[in-house]
């Protein structure tokens, strides 16, 4: 009895975390909605402005969570400029937390309310948050899918297609795919400063075997069931890119089979002591509690002075229902 309710505690330190995330979406709703109106006389640059500070403290309340609450110690490998950058960020995707690591970095530059996503067109359905959402971008993770370990057909099929198309069989990684990298180099290409390429390791996801487990989902990772993640950067000068799609092709699958090699070494070294790092020098980064604390404190007390009455209670319970209603009815007819 006693066993099952230590158990039973340990699963539930996500709840907090999730309460406090979801909890305070109508609050940042409402705050950006009112933004939104207030800006519209004014000019595009103020609304941004505005709309991308809004943005970083939700994003910091976040990270408060994912990494101060967790304690994961976050260890840097590579070339992580001090200054925020206009780039495009590709990574290999494993789980749900690899898009918080492309936030974990981006506060490391102050650059946390500029990040935008690509991600699957279901996640624009999610409650409140789907539609906004739906117009981000510049994070990329080329696989498509998750790498899973637990699906091995889905490994198959992607070592068989690169076989089929005479590109090297990748072990740790899925055969990328080129067209989001190349519209988004393409397109912004005049803009950009750097492509940022980002291999990610979750440290603790090899079984006593030696096999690769599932990397930690959100709530895994929030239980703190993951002790360090190790991130290797490296930072690519447009100059580099082919700009021709057929040529961007060959050039991405190279820069996977660079992540594939860095992931050999990561879990498969022979030497026990080269393995769970990257090679070359890290910097075991520590996330400042300013950076995070003092949006959770302003989100959290605004959500919570709205509960005490009773008008800010019907508020607060007519922008969950009325807000994802609309969310909805806008991503169904917008192109």
């Amino acid at each position: 009895m006693l066993l099952s309710l230590v158990l039973h505690t340990y699963s539930m330190r996500y709840v907090l975390p999730a309460a406090v995330m979801m909890g305070t979406a109508p609050t940042y709703m409402l705050a950006w909605g009112a933004w939104r109106l207030l800006s519209a006389v004014l000019p595009a640059r103020f609304y941004r402005e505005v709309d991308d500070r809004l943005y970083t403290i939700y994003q910091s309340m976040v990270l408060f969570f994912f990494e101060n609450y967790t304690g994961v110690q976050v260890i840097i490998y590579g070339d992580l400029p001090k200054n925020k950058e206009n780039v495009i960020y590709l990574s290999n995707h494993q789980c749900t937390v690899d898009w918080i690591i492309a936030d974990m970095l981006a506060i490391r530059q102050n650059a946390l309310g500029h990040v935008r996503y690509v991600l699957k067109d279901g996640l624009k359905w999610l409650p409140l948050y789907g539609w906004y959402f739906s117009q981000m971008y510049l994070v990329i993770f080329p696989e498509g899918t998750r790498y899973n370990p637990e699906i091995p057909k889905v490994i198959a099929d992607s070592q068989s297609f690169a076989e089929k198309e005479g590109l090297a069989i990748l072990k740790h990684v899925l055969t990328p795919r080129v067209k989001a990298t190349h519209v988004a180099i393409d397109t912004m290409k005049d803009y950009l400063d750097a492509v940022y390429d980002v291999t990610v390791a979750y440290e603790g996801t090899v079984d006593h075997k030696g096999q690769r487990k599932l990397a930690p989902s959100m709530t895994e990772f929030l239980c703190k069931e993951c002790p360090r993640v190790h991130i290797f950067i490296d930072r690519i000068e447009l100059k580099d890119i082919p700009e021709e799609q057929m040529y961007m092709r060959r050039w991405l699958h190279e820069r996977f089979e660079i992540k594939d090699k860095l992931l050999i070494e990561f879990y498969d070294a022979k030497d026990s002591k080269r393995r769970n790092k990257f090679p070359g020098k890290s910097v075991h980064s520590k996330l400042s509690l300013k950076k995070t604390l003092p949006s959770l404190l302003f989100l959290g007390g605004l959500t919570a002075s709205m509960l005490l009455t009773e008008s800010g209670r019907k508020l607060y319970v007519k922008t969950w229902i009325y807000g994802t209603l609309i969310g909805c009815l806008w991503v169904s007819i917008k192109p």
